[in-house]
C-alpha cells in the first residue's frame, strides 16, 4: 500500500469551476486505481487530497478524468494534476490546460517532454497517434480566399474548437468595447453634425477620447517632413524602407531636374540614398463607399539620411509611369506647401493599406494562424516543440476568424472605411503572399537584405536584431535539451510532418520563397522555432502597438482618399486636402477601430510569462528563467535608451510585447 497526494488546479477564468462530479484515475507502469475522490472544482482554486492506494502502482505515466452530469453540462477548465507518490522525490506533473466537458475520459500523460523515439513504453506512443488522430478531426484547414494561406475551418468563432476561445473576461471585454466605440463614433457625429469640415483643425472635433501621449505628438507635428521620414524607420509600419542600390527605373525625371538628379546620385554614391516604393498598390481596384467611389495611388518616395539620422524626404511620385502618364508629376519639399502637404498624405495612405494588410495581417496574423492549426494538428502535447510553442498560439485562431467575420468580411469595417475594401484588399493580400519569403519574416536577414543594419536612429531594427537574439538563444536553449544531434533532427518523424504541414500546406507550397520542407539540421530547427516565436510575439507587437499612436490623428494616416491623386501643382487647395481625405464617418471609424486594435489588453501576459507549465524538471525551468533574465536586461536597457530620445521607441519593449497574437 502506497500513499499519493493529489494536487488538482482550476483554471482562474470566469466560469472555470463546474458543480459536476470528476472522477480521477492514477495509472502507473504497474497498475492502475481509481481514486475515491469528492472533487468540487472551484474557479482559481488548487484542491489537494492525500489517498491510500493497495497496489504498486509504479512510475505514473497517466492521470484520467471523467466529469460526471445529471442535468446540466458544466464545462469545468483544468489547468494541471501534480501527483507526489510514495517515495518520490518529486512529484509527477500531468497539464492540462484545457475545458473538460461531456462524459468522456480524458487522458494526461506524464508532463515530460519526449520525442517519439524516447518513448519508454508503447503506451505514450499509442497516446501521441490517438491524440493527433483525434486532434486532426477538430482543427481542420480551410481556404478563406484562394491564393491566400489557409485557415482554421470555422464560419464563425462559435465554430471553434472550445480550447483555442477566447476566456470570459477577454470575449466581454472585446465585446463591450466594440459597443464602446460604436457610442462614441455616435457622439462624435452628432457633435459635428452642425460644424464646419472645411479645415484641417476640423478633425480636432474628433480627436478627443482614448488615445495615447505619442498620438498627441503626432497630432502637433505630423505636417513636418523629419516626422514623415521618422516613420518609415520607426512608426507604425517599419518593413517597407531599403537602402537604394540604385536610381529606380519607374523614378522618370523630366529635363529640367537635372539638380535633383544630381542631389539622387549624391547621396546614393554616399549609401545615404533610400526608398519607399508601395508598386504593390498599383492596379489594386479601390473601393466605393456610400455610393462614392474612393482612390488609390502607388507612391515611390526617395529619402536622404542626414548625418545626424534624421531621414528626409526628397522626392515623392505618388503614381508609377503609364501609357498615359509616361512621365508622372514629381513633388518637392520645394513645392507649394498644401501641394507638398497632400503628396506626402497620399503616402500615408498607401502606408495604411501595406501595413494593414501586409505586414500586419498577412505577415504576423495568417502566419500566426498557420503555425497554430499546424502545431494542433501535428504535434502531440507531449513533444517539446509543442510545449514550446503552445503558449504563443494563444487567442490567434479566434481573433482571426473574428477578424473574418467582422473586420475583412463582406460589409466589414474595411469595406465601410478603407480604400482597398470592397475586394482590392483581397487582391493586396494576394500580391503580398505571392512575395511573402521566409527571409522576410527573419529580421537578420530581412533587415540585412534592405540595407538597415547599423543605422544608429533605425530604432526598429536595433530592437528587433536584440529580440530575435534573446528569443534565439531561448530557443536553441529548450531544443538542445531534446535534441542531442542534427541526425535526431533529421529522425524526427513528427517534426518533418509539422514542417511540411507549414511550408507545403498552410503557406500553399511556400519552398520556392524559401520556406523549409525539412529540417536536416539543429541550426535549421533553431532558426525556424525562432522566426516561429518572434513572429507570434515581437513582430506582432511591433506592428500592431503602433496603430494607437500614428493612426488617431487620421490625416496622418487616412484609411482611404476620396479625390484622385493630383498631377498639378498649382490647383491644390485646402479644398482639395480636405476633399481628399476621410469624411467625418470614416475617420470617426478608424479612430475608434485603431483603438481598438492597438490598445493593452486587460488579460496580457507579457512575453515569455505565461504561466502555463507544460515543461516538467528543473533544466527547461531554468532555460525560462534565462529567457526572463535576458528580457530584464534588455529592458533596463531599452528604458535608459529611451530617457535620452525625443520620441520614445517602447513596442519592442518586452513588458509591452504580447505572448502571442491575441488583438
Amino acid at each position: 500500500m502506497g500513499r499519493y497526494r493529489i494536487c488538482v488546479a482550476t483554471g482562474a477564468w470566469l466560469f472555470s469551476g463546474s458543480f459536476n462530479r470528476v472522477q480521477l484515475w492514477l495509472v502507473g507502469e504497474r497498475g492502475e486505481a481509481e481514486l475515491e475522490l469528492q472533487l468540487r472544482s472551484t474557479r482559481g482554486q488548487v484542491e489537494e487530497f492525500e489517498q491510500d492506494v493497495p497496489q504498486d502502482l509504479g512510475p505514473l505515466q497517466f492521470v484520467k478524468l471523467r466529469k460526471h452530469h445529471s442535468l446540466v453540462d458544466d464545462a469545468w477548465f483544468c489547468d494541471r494534476i501534480t501527483v507526489q507518490g510514495p517515495g518520490a522525490l518529486e512529484e509527477a506533473a500531468f497539464p492540462c490546460y484545457r475545458w473538460v466537458q461531456g462524459e468522456g475520459v480524458l487522458t494526461l500523460p506524464e508532463g515530460t517532454a519526449r520525442l517519439a523515439g524516447d518513448n519508454a513504453s508503447d503506451v505514450f506512443q499509442k497516446h501521441r497517434e490517438k491524440e493527433l488522430k483525434e486532434r486532426q478531426q477538430v482543427y481542420c484547414w480551410a481556404t478563406w480566399k484562394e491564393g491566400l494561406p489557409l485557415t482554421i475551418a470555422a464560419g464563425s468563432e462559435d465554430d471553434l474548437p472550445p480550447n483555442v476561445r477566447f476566456h470570459e473576461k477577454k470575449r466581454l471585454d472585446f465585446e463591450w468595447t466594440l459597443k464602446a466605440g460604436a457610442l462614441e463614433m455616435a457622439l462624435k457625429r452628432v457633435y459635428t453634425l452642425l460644424s464646419s469640415w472645411n479645415h484641417l483643425e476640423d478633425f480636432d472635433q474628433i480627436f478627443w477620447g482614448q488615445k495615447s501621449n505619442l498620438a498627441e505628438k503626432v497630432h502637433q507635428r505630423w505636417q513636418d517632413d523629419e516626422f514623415f521620414g521618422y516613420q518609415f524607420l520607426n512608426g507604425a509600419n517599419p518593413m517597407l524602407l531599403r537602402r537604394s542600390t540604385s536610381l529606380p527605373s519607374r523614378l522618370v525625371l523630366p529635363s529640367g531636374m537635372e539638380e535633383l538628379q544630381a542631389q539622387l546620385e549624391k547621396e546614393l554614391q554616399k549609401g545615404s540614398l533610400f526608398e519607399a516604393d508601395f508598386i504593390l498598390l498599383d492596379g489594386i481596384p479601390a473601393n466605393v463607399i456610400r455610393e462614392e467611389q474612393q482612390y488609390l495611388a502607388a507612391p515611390l518616395v526617395m529619402l536622404k539620411m542626414e548625418p545626424s539620422g534624421k531621414l528626409l524626404p526628397m522626392v515623392i511620385q505618388i503614381q508609377p509611369p503609364n501609357p498615359s502618364s509616361p512621365t508622372p508629376s514629381l513633388f518637392l519639399p520645394s513645392d507649394p506647401p498644401l501641394a507638398w502637404l497632400l503628396a506626402k498624405i497620399w503616402v500615408r495612405n498607401s502606408d495604411f493599406q501595406l501595413h494593414q494588410l501586409q505586414y500586419h495581417l498577412l505577415n504576423t496574423h495568417l502566419v500566426g494562424e498557420v503555425i497554430a492549426v499546424a502545431t494542433m494538428r501535428c504535434l502531440p502535447g507531449l513533444h517539446p516543440v509543442f510545449k514550446l510553442l503552445i503558449p504563443h498560439t494563444r487567442y490567434t485562431i479566434e481573433i482571426n476568424t473574428r477578424a473574418r467575420t467582422q473586420l475583412i468580411s463582406e460589409g466589414g469595417v474595411f469595406d465601410k472605411a478603407v480604400s482597398t475594401g470592397g475586394g482590392g484588399h483581397v487582391q493586396l493580400i494576394r500580391r503580398a503572399m505571392a512575395q511573402l519569403t521566409y527571409r522576410s519574416l527573419c529580421p537578420p536577414d530581412d533587415l540585412a537584405d534592405r540595407g538597415l543594419l547599423g543605422i544608429p536612429s533605425a530604432l526598429y531594427a536595433h530592437d528587433a536584431l536584440r529580440l530575435w537574439e534573446i528569443i534565439a538563444r531561448y530557443v536553441e536553449g529548450i531544443v538542445h535539451l531534446f535534441y542531442h544531434g542534427d541526425d535526431v533532427v533529421r529522425g524526427d518523424p513528427e517534426l518533418q510532418a509539422w514542417c511540411r504541414e507549414i511550408t507545403e500546406v498552410g503557406l500553399c507550397q511556400a519552398q520556392d520563397r524559401g520556406f523549409p520542407v525539412s529540417f536536416q539540421s539543429l541550426n535549421q530547427l533553431c532558426h525556424f522555432l525562432t522566426m516561429c516565436v518572434f513572429t507570434c510575439t515581437a513582430q506582432h507587437g511591433a506592428i500592431n502597438k503602433g496603430q494607437l499612436d500614428w493612426y488617431a490623428w487620421v490625416p496622418n494616416a487616412p484609411c482611404t482618399m476620396r479625390m484622385p491623386p493630383p498631377t498639378t501643382k498649382e490647383d491644390v487647395t485646402m479644398d482639395t486636402v480636405m476633399g481628399s481625405l476621410p469624411d467625418v464617418q470614416q475617420a470617426c471609424l478608424q479612430m475608434t477601430i485603431t483603438w481598438h486594435l492597438g490598445r493593452r489588453q486587460p488579460d496580457m501576459v507579457p512575453l515569455g510569462h505565461h504561466k502555463e507549465q507544460y515543461f516538467s524538471g528543473s533544466k527547461t525551468k531554468a532555460v525560462l528563467n534565462q529567457f526572463h533574465t535576458d528580457l530584464e536586461n534588455w529592458e533596463r536597457e531599452m528604458t535608459a535608451r529611451n530617457e535620452q530620445l525625443d520620441l520614445a521607441y517602447e513596442y519592442l519593449k518586452p513588458s509591452n510585447i504580447e505572448n502571442s497574437i491575441t488583438i
